[in-house]
C-alpha cells in the first residue's frame, strides 16, 4: 500500500458476503476507506460493523450490478 497522503479508497461491490466481505475487510486493514457496495444497507450492515469495530472507516454504496 502507498504510503501518499491522499488516502486510497475502494468501491467493492459485492461486500456484503463471501469475498466480497473478505476484500472489503482486507482492504480496510491495508489502509483504505472502503465504500461496501450492496443491494441495501440491510444487507451490509455485518461488513460495516466488522470494519467499525476495528477502527476502520467504510461507507455503504447502495448498488446493484
Amino acid at each position: 500500500m502507498s504510503t501518499s497522503a491522499e488516502p486510497r479508497v475502494a468501491l467493492v461491490t459485492g461486500a456484503n458476503r463471501g469475498i466480497g466481505r473478505g476484500i472489503a475487510e482486507g482492504l480496510a486493514r491495508q489502509g483504505c476507506i472502503v465504500a461496501v457496495g450492496a443491494r441495501s444497507v440491510d444487507s451490509a450492515i455485518d461488513t460495516m460493523a466488522t470494519i467499525g469495530l476495528e477502527g476502520l472507516k467504510a461507507h455503504f454504496v447502495e448498488i446493484d450490478v
